[in-house]
């Protein structure tokens, strides 16, 4: 393995050791307290390899910097410490494969699960990597602890380096990522960078400046409730009224189980309560506007049709929007994208540019002014069992953000 390939192994299986998954129940920033744990860790790390101007906010942001050693911008570099509520992420047991022999990985903790290339072509490209995993029953949590890894072997090895040209760099690791809380607002004026990029995405390449745009919903369903012995004409079972707007949606053209490509979709995350009272929460995914006004219009419909069904029943549909296409706005100066097909360009790696079927910290940090392209980490069937990331992978996008910061000083007017 090159140094760079160790140490990232190294960096990914400490950080995806430690518990840091956010939940979109809890009202506080973070989310969750294990996330301060690896905060915390970050800020020392930074703070040891010689970093300045280090701190951890009250808003759970590990912030830093790297003095430049040449005049030009000044360059953010992004991850985010949380690990997605979707799948079980305690007690990660990361697994390091050394030497891939191109055939199906299994699972100690869960034997009937596989990862097979055939299934994932991707995985058939990686022969002789190193290729780390968790153990079955939890997610690996590479998104995006991949990314904060490249972020901190790369700002090591820059301050290990001083006589590579670069302008300043901020370094910024986020909270809350996952549940669209990652980015506060008081982040753009701390992390005062020209433009930025996040290390969150997956095959080698992708240089990716195109997200979905995203908004919440949350729909309440209050019936009417009564011993059921006596509830003939009177009872109004919230769990049946919740089941009927489910059933209502367009299951066929707009779930993410049948959309791809440009497609968006209508997204039911959870249902919880009883007959009494049910609450659904929803995530509305388009690439445009207009499309996703338009899915928010038929979920509204949808719960005013089952309304009209029982008026007895109180059902309220709140919409909530979370993030936008961050396109919008890079389309107008795409000078950190052209930026990252040229470091791309420089390490001998194709560029590849296609829509992001999600959002980043990127995508709200363009839209409060920083521009923010998203770049890659190689992480793999993120959000459960058979995430996978290989090494050699992160050691090429830590060799892109070297590229990077040099690119810049050499472009800069």
């Amino acid at each position: 393995m090159t140094p760079f390939t160790a140490e990232l192994t190294d960096r990914l299986t400490r950080y995806a050791a430690l518990d840091s998954q956010s939940d979109p129940a809890s009202p506080t920033g973070p989310s969750t307290q294990v996330q301060w744990q690896i905060l915390r860790l970050l800020a020392d790390e930074l703070t040891q390899i010689g970093a300045a101007d280090v701190r951890l906010t009250d808003y759970g942001t590990v912030l830093a910097t790297i003095p430049g050693t040449a005049p030009g911008l000044t360059i953010g570099l992004l991850a985010h410490v949380d690990t997605a509520p979707q799948f079980n992420a305690t007690g990660v047991k990361p697994r390091v494969i050394d030497g891939y022999n191109g055939g199906d990985i299994t699972f100690p903790d869960a034997p009937g699960l596989v990862l097979s290339p055939a299934e994932f072509p991707y995985l058939a490209t990686k022969q002789g990597h190193t290729i780390i995993t968790a153990s079955g029953t939890t997610l690996l949590g590479a998104d995006d602890k991949a990314g904060v890894a490249i972020i901190m072997t790369a700002a090591r090895h820059l301050l290990a380096n001083p006589a590579i040209p670069h302008g300043p760099i901020r370094i910024a690791f986020t909270p809350d990522e996952e549940i669209g809380r990652g980015v506060d607002k008081r982040l753009p004026a701390d992390l005062a960078a020209d433009f930025a990029y996040t290390f969150d995405g997956g095959a080698v390449g992708e240089v990716e400046y195109e997200s979905f745009s995203a908004d919440g919903a949350v729909v309440t369903v209050k019936g009417v409730s009564i011993h059921p012995g006596y509830a003939t004409g009177k009872m109004v079972n919230a769990i049946t009224l919740a089941s009927r707007i489910i059933a209502a949606l367009p299951q066929a053209t707009m779930t993410p189980e049948t959309t791809s490509g440009r497609d968006g979709f209508i997204h039911a995350t959870d249902m919880a309560g009883g007959s009494s009272e049910m609450t659904i929460h929803f995530i509305l995914r388009d690439f445009e506007r207009e499309g996703l006004a338009q899915k928010g219009e038929i979920l509204r419909r949808v719960c005013e049709a089952v309304q009209a069904t029982e008026p007895r029943a109180e059902i309220t549909c709140t919409i909530t929007p979370q993030y936008r296409n961050m396109r919008y706005w890079l389309e107008t100066d795409m000078t950190p994208v052209d930026l990252a097909r040229r470091a791309c360009a420089r390490i001998g790696v194709e560029p590849i540019s296609v829509p992001i079927r999600g959002g980043t910290d990127g995508s709200r940090l363009t839209e409060m002014g920083v521009p923010c392209p998203n770049l890659f980490t190689g992480m793999q069937n993120i959000h459960g069992p058979l995430e996978w990331v290989s090494a050699q992978d992160m050691a090429l996008a830590t060799e892109l953000c070297l590229a990077l910061v040099q690119e810049a000083v050499e472009t800069t007017p």
